[in-house]
């Protein structure tokens, strides 16, 4: 199991378009990804589900723990982490 932290840095967060994105890419891995709020909103999200991504509510500066585990964690992990880190090819 991976655990880290990503950040929302695009400045509309994690809007629809966006979390489709983040599903697409959570469906190319087997691992189970999910993540987690570290504020006091006690939300969590699987990865793989656009409804759950955007219950979120996720603005920028929102800190996610992302937690991956499986047979591709190492790989998904680093995907997704790439594609926060980037903005979603929005900044």
């Amino acid at each position: 199991m991976i655990e880290l932290e990503v950040e929302i840095v695009n400045h509309l967060g994690l809007h629809a378009r966006a979390a489709a994105q983040l599903v697409r890419l959570a469906h190319s891995f087997q691992s189970k990804i999910n993540l987690e709020r570290n504020d006091n909103a006690a939300i969590a999200a699987n990865a793989k589900s656009i409804l759950s991504v955007l219950n979120l509510a996720a603005a920028k500066g929102t800190r996610l723990k992302l937690i991956v585990e499986g047979v591709d964690e190492e790989k998904a992990s680093a995907a997704v982490e790439e594609i926060f880190a980037g903005g979603f090819g929005e900044l």
